[in-house]
C-alpha cells in the first residue's frame, strides 16, 4: 500500500505540533523549544539558500538577509510602533527588494563570481549596521517587545505573546507553522511550471536561453524569494531573543546555511531541514571534546560530503522522490 506523500507530511505535522511539546512536557525541559524554534528558523533561511542552488547559483550571504531582516522589523516595531506581525512581512519584502537591486548586475556573472560577491554581503551588512545611527551602532536594538495579538475580523488569531504564560511554546508553534508553509510552497514552486524552468537554468543555462526561457528573469525571481525567505527567518528569529547587534548573523552563519543545504541534500525540497538539525545537534553533542570539536566536526562532514555527496536524504529515499535537479 502506498502511502501519499500529503499523508505523510500531515503525521509529520501533527507530530512537531502535539507530539514534541508533549515530550518537552513529559521531559520537563522547556529549554528545549527554544532549541527547535531554532532549527526551525535556521532551515527555513537555509531553504532560500537551497533555491539559489536550484537555479545553479551558490549563495554564501544568506546571513546579510537574516541580519536585514532582523534590524528592519526591530525598528519597525520599537522607532515606529508598528505590531509585529506586519512588520515581518514588511521585512521579508524589504529583503527581496534589496536582493532585486543587488542581483540584478550581480547574477548576470558566471556561477563562480556570483559566489565571490555573495561572499562579502554578510560583512557589509554588519559594517552597515554599525554605521547606519538608527541601528544604534554596536550597541544594536534591546528590550524588543514580544509579538502582540493578531487579529481579523475581530477574531484573534495569534494572542499577545506578553500574555502568555509560556511564550517559548507559542514562538515553537509560531516556527513550526512558518516552517511547514514555507516548505510546503517551496515544494509547490518547484513542481510547478515555473521550477521546472528554474531547473532548466541550473544544466544548461544557453539553452535554456535558446529556447526562450528569460533567464535573467528567472534568477532574480528565484533570489528575491530566497533572501524574502531569509528575512523573515532573521525577523522572527530576533523577536524571539528580543534584541538584535550587527554580530547576530555573520560571515560563519552564512556559511553554515549553505552547509545545511549541502548536508542534508541539494537534490531534495527537505534536505534544509534534515542538515540544519543534524548541523545544530551534532555540534552540541560535539561540545564535550573540547578543544578538539572543530577538527572532529569538520572531518566529519568532509567525510559524509565524500561518502554521501547527494546527501542525507540520499541515504534511503529512492531517486523518484528527489525534487527536479
Amino acid at each position: 500500500m502506498t502511502i501519499s506523500r500529503a499523508a505523510v507530511a500531515l503525521v509529520a505535522l501533527l507530530f512537531l505540533l502535539v507530539g514534541v511539546p508533549f515530550l518537552i512536557a513529559a521531559s520537563d525541559r522547556p529549554d528545549l523549544y527554544y532549541t527547535f524554534t531554532t532549527v526551525a528558523l535556521l532551515s527555513i533561511v537555509s531553504s532560500g539558500v537551497w533555491l539559489t542552488f536550484y537555479i545553479g547559483r551558490i549563495n554564501i550571504g544568506q546571513g546579510a538577509f537574516a541580519l536585514m531582516g532582523g534590524y528592519a522589523s526591530a525598528i519597525l516595531v520599537v522607532e515606529y510602533g508598528l505590531s509585529f506581525w506586519p512588520s515581518l512581512i514588511l521585512a521579508g519584502l524589504l529583503c527581496a527588494g534589496a536582493s532585486v537591486l543587488i542581483g540584478l548586475p550581480i547574477l548576470r556573472l558566471r556561477g563562480v563570481y556570483f559566489a565571490m560577491v555573495t561572499l562579502v554581503l554578510t560583512e557589509v551588512a554588519r559594517l552597515l549596521a554599525l554605521a547606519v545611527p538608527i541601528t544604534n551602532g554596536a550597541r544594536g536594538i534591546v528590550n524588543i517587545p514580544l509579538p502582540g495579538r493578531l487579529s481579523l475580523f475581530g477574531i484573534t488569531l495569534i494572542p499577545d505573546f506578553a500574555t502568555l504564560s509560556n511564550p517559548r511554546l507559542a514562538f515553537y508553534i509560531t516556527a513550526v507553522v512558518m516552517m511547514s508553509l514555507c516548505f510546503a510552497g517551496l515544494y509547490r514552486l518547484v513542481h510547478s511550471r515555473i521550477g521546472r524552468l528554474c531547473q532548466s537554468l541550473q544544466q544548461n543555462e544557453e539553452l535554456a536561453s535558446s529556447i526562450g526561457v528569460d533567464v535573467a528573469h528567472l534568477r532574480v525571481l528565484a533570489y528575491a524569494i530566497s533572501s524574502f525567505l531569509g528575512g523573515i527567518g532573521g525577523a522572527m528569529f530576533v523577536a524571539i531573543s528580543q534584541s538584535v547587534y550587527p554580530s547576530t548573523f555573520t560571515v560563519t552563519d552564512s556559511v553554515n546555511f549553505m552547509l545545511n543545504c549541502f548536508l542534508g541534500g541539494l537534490g531534495f525540497v527537505f534536505g534544509p531541514i534534515v542538515g540544519t538539525f543534524v548541523l545544530y545537534f551534532g555540534w552540541d553533542l560535539l561540545f564535550q571534546s573540547g578543544q578538539f570539536q572543530l577538527l572532529i566536526y569538520s572531518t566529519i562532514l568532509i567525510l559524509l560530503m565524500l561518502v554521501l555527496p547527494n546527501g542525507l536524504l540520499s541515504i534511503r529515499l529512492p531517486m523518484r522522490e528527489r525534487a527536479i535537479r
